[in-house]
C-alpha cells in the first residue's frame, strides 16, 4: 500500500455517508445539571436522538454541518451524551467519571461557531479518554486505587491537542487494570477503581481490554469518539467485540506523553469511533500532522469515496480457524462480499507468529518495570503513593479491595525479577522481535501484492467471570502491535447477537491508506447495528 495524506483521506471521506442507517461510577456534577434540561434526549434509555439526529449513526462532518446550521448546540450534544451516560451506563460500567467542565467547554464551542471560527472538525465533539490517559483536572488511575485521588501536574500530550482542537473532553472511560498487564489471569474490563465493564451487546458478556471502557461506551452511543490505548490487541479486540472501530496507529504517530505504560516499544493510544471517517479525524488531530506519502495515495482516498472503491485492490485474509467455526464462516461470508466488491481476497499465513509468541512476553516484561518506572517518579503525587513498580506490589499485597476479582499480581512480580532493558539478552530478544514483526507483514504483502492482511479482530464475546479469567488467545493483533504498524478494527458482522470485528494491517506509516482502505469495507460490510436492549433499559 502506498501513504496517504491524513488531510486528502479526511477531506474526501467527510463526505461519505454512514456505513450503515456501573460500579465505581463517580458521576460529576455537569451530569446531574443535563438531565432534564432543554435539548436533551427525550427519552435517554431508548434511541439515541437529540433534535432529530440520530447520535447512533450520525458522523463527525454531519454534526458539523449542524452546528455550522445552527440546529444543533455543541451544548445540546453535550448535554444529550451526558444524560444517556447517566440512563444507561449503570448498566453497562463504562464510564468512570464525566467532566465537571464538560458543559462549559460545549459553550465555549457554541461561542466560536456562532462567531465562524470553529477550530477543525472536533470542535464541540464530545470525547471519552481512557482512564490512563493524564488530565490535569480529573483523576488519571490506570485502573488502581494506587493512583486514585489527586490528578496529574498536567494533560498529556494527546489531550492537549484534542483540547486545543475545541473537543470537548467529556469524562474518563474503565479499563482492564493496568491494561490488563498485572495479573496471569485477568479479567478484561474489570479494575478495582470501575468494578466490571460490560459488553453492551449481552450484558454478561465480556468487551475484551483493555481499552473496554472506551469501546462499550461508544457501542452504547455514550459519547462520538473515545481514546483507547494498546500494547497488543487493546484497541482493536475491544472494538471487534463491541462492534465499532479501532485505529491502532503506527508508533510514534501519537505521542505516549502521559500515557500510563507498559512498553515504550509498542505502547501507543488510537482513536475509537463508530465509524471510521470519525476515527481518521480524530487521528489528524491526535497526530498533529500530515502524513504525506507517495503518488498514489490520493486514489486510494478517491476509490473510498466511490461505490466501486474496492475494485482491484488485494487483501490477504489470514483465517485463523482456532478462533472457531462461527467465526471461521463469518470470515469466509465476508470475503464473498468483499470478492462481489470488486476485490481479490487470497488467503495467506503470516510467518514467523510462534517466534513472535515465544519472545514477546518476555521483553515486554523488563519494558513494563522500565517504563513504569519512569512514569510513576515523573507523575509523584502525595505523600504514600507508590513511586515504582515495587511500591505496586506491596499495595496491592495490603488493600484488599485490589483482590476483589481476580488476587494475582503475577505478572508485576515477573517484571520486578525481569533482566533490565540494558541486558544483552534483553536487547537481542527485543531486536528479533522487531525484525520479524515486520518480516511477517512485509513478506506476506510482498508475496502476494497485497493492499492490506486481514482477520478476525475477535472471537464471539466469551461470559465474564473472575474466578476462571480471559478467554482470550488472539493472535492476529500481534504482527502489526509488535512492529509497530498501525491495525484497524472494523465491524465484520455478528455472531448470533455478539459483534465480530475485521482487522487490517498494513506497512509502517500506511495510517491513511488503511483508513481509506477500511472506509470503503466498511461501506461494503455496513455491520454497525446498535445493541437491541438498550430500548427497554428505565432509571
Amino acid at each position: 500500500m502506498k501513504k496517504t495524506s491524513i488531510a486528502a483521506l479526511t477531506a474526501v471521506l467527510a463526505v461519505l455517508p454512514p456505513a450503515a442507517a456501573g460500579a465505581g461510577a463517580q458521576r460529576a456534577s455537569a451530569a446531574e445539571a443535563a438531565t432534564g434540561t432543554p435539548g436533551g434526549l427525550a427519552n435517554p434509555a431508548g434511541p439515541a436522538r437529540v433534535r432529530g439526529v440520530d447520535l447512533d449513526t450520525v458522523t463527525i462532518p454531519e454534526l458539523q454541518r449542524h452546528m455550522e446550521r445552527g440546529s444543533l448546540t455543541s451544548s445540546e450534544l453535550t448535554r444529550a451524551y451526558l444524560r444517556r451516560i447517566e440512563a444507561v451506563d449503570p448498566a453497562i460500567g463504562a464510564v468512570l467519571r464525566v467532566s465537571p467542565t464538560a458543559l462549559s467547554q460545549a459553550a465555549a464551542s457554541d461561542v466560536r461557531h456562532r462567531l465562524g471560527r470553529a477550530r477543525g472538525p472536533l470542535d464541540g465533539i464530545p470525547v471519552l479518554l481512557k482512564d490512563n490517559v493524564d488530565t490535569y483536572d480529573m483523576p488519571t488511575t490506570a485502573g488502581s486505587l494506587a493512583l486514585a485521588g489527586t490528578p496529574p501536574k498536567k494533560d498529556a500530550e494527546l489531550v492537549g491537542r484534542l483540547r486545543a482542537a475545541g473537543a470537548v473532553v467529556l469524562g474518563k472511560t474503565n479499563l482492564s487494570e493496568w491494561a490488563n498487564f498485572r495479573a496471569e489471569k485477568p479479567t478484561s474490563g474489570w479494575s478495582a477503581v470501575g468494578g466490571q465493564t460490560n459488553n453492551p451487546y449481552v450484558l454478561d458478556r465480556n468487551p475484551c481490554g483493555s481499552s473496554a471502557g472506551s469501546a462499550a461506551a461508544l457501542a452504547a452511543s455514550l459519547a462520538q469518539v473515545a481514546i483507547g490505548t494498546e500494547t497488543d490487541g487493546s484497541i482493536v479486540c475491544p472494538a471487534g467485540m463491541t462492534g465499532v472501530v479501532g485505529h491502532k496507529p503506527s508508533l510514534g504517530l501519537v505521542s505516549g506523553d502521559g500515557v500510563v505504560p507498559i512498553s515504550a516499544e509498542q505502547d501507543t493510544a488510537g482513536p475509537m469511533a463508530r465509524n471510521v471517517v470519525d476515527a481518521a479525524l480524530t487521528l489528524s488531530v491526535l497526530s498533529g500532522r500530515d502524513l504525506a506519502g507517495g503518488d498514489g495515495g490520493a486514489g486510494l482516498v478517491d476509490a473510498a469515496a466511490r461505490p466501486g472503491g474496492l475494485r482491484g485492490k488485494r487483501i490477504g485474509l489470514w483465517r485463523l480457524p482456532s478462533l472457531g467455526a462461527e467465526v471461521d464462516a463469518l470470515m469466509t461470508r465476508t470475503a464473498a462480499r468483499l470478492r462481489a466488491a470488486g476485490a481479490e481476497v487470497v488467503e495467506v499465513t503470516p510467518p514467523h507468529q510462534e517466534r513472535l509468541a515465544e519472545l514477546e512476553f518476555p521483553a515486554l516484561l523488563s519494558e513494563f518495570h522500565r517504563d513504569v518506572d519512569a512514569y510513576l517518579a515523573k507523575r509523584g503525587g502525595p505523600q504514600g503513593r507508590p513511586r515504582d513498580l515495587a511500591g505496586l506490589v506491596a499495595f496491592n499485597r495490603t488493600h484488599p479491595a485490589e483482590r476483589t476479582c481476580f488476587a494475582g499480581q503475577e505478572l508485576f512480580e515477573q517484571a520486578l525479577a525481569a533482566p533490565p532493558t540494558t541486558d544483552p539478552g534483553y536487547r537481542a530478544m527485543r531486536a528479533e522481535l522487531k525484525d520479524l514483526s515486520r518480516r511477517s507483514i512485509d513478506e506476506a504483502m510482498a508475496a502476494h501484492r497485497l493492499d492490506a492482511l486481514a482477520a478476525p479482530a475477535n472471537p464471539p464475546a466469551w461470559t465474564t467471570d473472575c474466578a476462571r479469567g480471559d478467554n482470550d488467545v488472539i493472535p492476529s493483533s500481534t504482527p502489526a502491535a509488535v512492529a509497530g504498524y498501525p491495525s484497524l478494527s472494523v465491524p465484520a458482522g455478528f455472531v448470533g447477537e455478539l459483534p465480530v470485528g475485521l482487522l487490517l494491517m498494513a506497512g509502517d506509516h500506511e495510517d491513511g491508506a488503511l483508513l481509506s482502505l477500511g472506509a470503503a469495507v466498511e461501506r461494503r460490510l455496513g455491520a454497525w447495528r446498535a445493541p437491541r436492549y438498550l430500548p427497554t433499559i428505565r432509571q
